[in-house]
């Protein structure tokens, strides 16, 4: 999708305050490793060393000492990176300092800083940049941390939730700050709430409200004037929506993060074999990211479609170089292309593009039939929407799963997220029949500990004896469905709950009581027509302008930040993108990290873990600047007295047959054997002149003689 890119507004403002830094003059550019990994996920190397920057360094790593040249810092906000600060401080490691924290340091060390008669004379430049993000899409924001799970849901955790949301409303207001959003904030509020995390995004709202309106109180010039209509923010949590991590999705991205061993981390990568058939034939670590066009265009379509269209795009590829569409092999399968693939050699990227992405899609279209996914999510999506095939209430629900529980083709973990998605349809179960349905999937027991664990996020999972059976009310009530005689909607009806929320908001109907407002008396005079009709230019000087009925496409898009805490599923970044693009809305996704199926039943299961066998980061020691930044580099070398010459010059200008300048005859040596006697050095020029002696030198010396240790005797 084009237009705006969190990538590319992440560049620009960190290039920018490269640029106007010590501007004109060369400096170095002094990163931590948190900050590196913020810079790398935007910036090339290169483009930094445009900049007057003459190399990139790592503030814990030894540096050499450059008291000639500016130092540009760029650092997190840690205590651990504030003393390795403070050694260069006193080191004076370079000439003067400019100083740029990612986020908003603490008082207590920024007051560190501002007491330290050293810090206060190196420092030039003391800014906040805000840039505590990592955009790995150009509307997906995620801030790495999959920590954030158990910190917000483990009960054990519950003393250091405040902390943790803290850091998560500095993150939040790093994106609406980067996006120059000062937007309305509106959060999930469940009506009937059974869990004790059903608060956490009213708390967090507040904090973000809270830290934005401090935000702007200190910077008058935000939010920057723009002819966009005011943005929003709605804060959601991973309780809304249960189903969403569970349900097997068929789009391209959301399937092979599901069923493909994809290595997610700081990057993507899967492991596929090159050059197949060839001589050179390897396996290789391909990486998926944003510079490829093919995932780029295909990631949000459904398998079926992805399949003809990666025929068709190949096929146009030969035909776009023709001295490879000569080949009269037909190209209307995969394997026939794979084929081909392996005689163009010159074409190396593509074909490794078009490699990777069609084994992809054929490892997945493997293991879909081998595992009867198409019986699967026939189940998954009744119980998920309520509603079968003919849109029409489910029968024999119990039946259908038991079956597939008995089935041997059916994975051990395909097992336990039907269960869990039975449970959830059901509103709860009796403890014996989840007993009974663990026995049929023959799982072993403390598998159900995962199952029970859904209650710390708002799902009911033991149903009393005389409760009646009622189904889960879907969240949002009815909502559309997909016209009856669609090819692919037998399992693709659910949609989550992101995209019916976003799509209510648009439209200006989202449940007031379900997503309250942060500030009822200011936002929520007029509903949704209120937020489209303030601009930001308008937003300070409270002067509306006229709301439009419809955004045409050359109007400037209003900006939507939707935050799931928690973590967010792929199918909900295909949704904000297919808002976007359907709704003539910028809707970035931005949450803690990312959520597969497999990734879900680990942290869920987790919830009931010993808090002492996570390792959560919280609970590690902290980092330490490294010591080596302390230790006083030993002074220079003394400089040597310089040792006596030999006579060099003056030996060389000896002549040994020239006549001697001494008054007396030269003195002989007798030789031995009877050669001929050796001429005295006497007869060279080193011989002092006689005339030239003082009278001191003229006198005899007394021969002093030393013991072994030099001592005189």
């Amino acid at each position: 999708m084009g237009g705006v890119s969190a990538i590319g507004i992440l560049r620009e403002i960190i290039l920018e305050a490269i640029r106007y830094t010590a501007k004109g003059e060369w400096k170095v550019l002094i990163l931590d490793g948190g900050s590196r990994k913020v810079v790398e996920s935007a910036v090339k190397e290169d483009d930094i060393l445009k900049e007057n920057v003459i190399s990139i360094e790592q503030i814990e790593q030894k540096r050499p000492m450059n008291t000639s040249i500016d130092a540009l810092y760029l650092l997190s906000p840690e205590p651990h990176i504030v003393d390795c600060l403070m050694a260069d401080f006193e080191r004076r490691r370079y000439r003067r300092s400019h100083i740029i924290w990612t986020s908003l340091l603490r008082p207590e060390l920024r007051g560190r800083i501002e007491k330290s008669p050293m810090a206060r004379e190196q420092i030039a430049q003391l800014q906040v940049l805000n840039i505590d993000f990592f955009p790995s899409e150009s509307h997906l924001i995620t801030f790495r941390d999959p920590w954030s799970f158990p910190m917000l849901y483990h009960p054990a955790c519950n003393p250091q939730v405040r902390s943790h949301m803290d850091k998560l409303a500095q993150k939040i207001v790093s994106v609406c700050v980067s996006l120059g959003e000062y937007p309305v904030i509106r959060y999930y509020h469940p009506l009937n709430p059974t869990h004790e995390a059903s608060v956490l995004c009213t708390h967090l709202a507040r904090f973000v409200q809270d830290e934005l309106d401090q935000y702007a109180k200190y910077h008058e010039d935000f939010p920057p004037a723009s002819p966009r209509p005011r943005g929003a923010l709605l804060i959601t949590d991973r309780s809304m929506d249960p189903f969403a991590p569970l349900i097997h999705e068929f789009t391209y991205q959301a399937m092979i993060h599901d069923l493909l061993p994809i290595k997610a981390g700081e990057t993507v990568y899967y492991k596929t074999v090159v050059n197949q058939g060839e001589a050179n034939e390897e396996e290789k670590d391909m990486e998926i990211n944003e510079k490829d066009k093919i995932w780029v265009e295909n990631r949000h379509l459904h398998m079926k479609d992805l399949l003809e269209k990666l025929v068709s795009d190949f096929n146009k590829f030969r035909a776009d170089n023709p001295q490879f569409a000569e080949s009269g092999d037909n190209a209307n399968s995969l394997n026939n292309i794979k084929d081909m693939l392996a005689g163009l050699p010159q074409f190396q990227q593509g074909k490794e593009a078009y490699s990777l992405h069609l084994n992809m899609a054929q490892e997945s279209m493997s293991i879909f039939q081998k595992c009867k996914l198409a019986d699967i999510a026939s189940v998954e999506q009744s119980l998920a929407t309520g509603l079968d095939e003919d849109y029409k209430k489910p029968k024999t629900m119990a039946d259908q799963v038991v079956r597939l529980l008995d089935d041997e083709g059916v994975s051990s973990p395909d097992r336990i997220r039907l269960i869990m998605q039975y449970l959830i349809y059901r509103g709860g179960l009796f403890p014996s029949d989840i007993t009974n349905l663990l026995a049929h999937a023959r799982l072993p027991p403390q598998d159900g500990e995962v199952i029970h664990n859904l209650d710390l996020l708002g799902v009911r999972v033991n149903k009393p004896i005389k409760d009646a059976v009622i189904p889960r009310p879907a969240l949002f009530g009815k909502k559309a469905l997909l016209a009856e005689g669609s090819e692919d909607s037998a399992l693709s009806r659910f949609e989550p709950a992101v995209k019916v929320m976003l799509e209510e908001f648009v439209r200006g109907v989202l449940d007031q009581n379900l997503f309250p407002f942060t500030k009822p008396h200011l936002d929520a005079t007029d509903g949704l027509t209120a937020q489209e009709s303030i601009s930001q230019a308008s937003l300070r000087s409270a002067k509306p302008t006229w709301a439009r009925t419809r955004p045409s496409a050359m109007e400037p898009r209003q900006r939507i930040i939707v935050f799931v805490a928690g973590g967010a599923t792929y199918s909900e970044s295909r949704a904000c993108y297919e808002i976007s693009r359907n709704l003539s809305k910028d809707v970035f996704l931005a949450t803690s990290h990312m959520v597969s199926p497999g990734l879900f039943l680990r942290q869920v299961g987790d919830l009931s873990v010993d808090k002492r066998r996570l390792d959560l980061p919280a609970d590690r020691p902290r980092p330490k600047a490294p010591a080596h930044l302390f230790e006083r580099e030993p002074p220079p070398p003394k400089p040597r007295a310089p040792s006596p010459q030999p006579p060099t010059a003056t030996m060389n200008s000896m002549n040994l047959n020239a006549p001697s300048r001494n008054v007396g005859p030269s003195p002989t040596k007798s030789a031995p054997n009877g050669a001929a006697p050796t001429p005295s050095l006497g007869t060279s020029r080193l011989t002092p002149d006689p005339s030239k002696l003082s009278k001191k030198d003229k006198e005899p010396k007394e021969k002093t003689k030393r013991s072994f240790f030099g001592s005189k005797k």
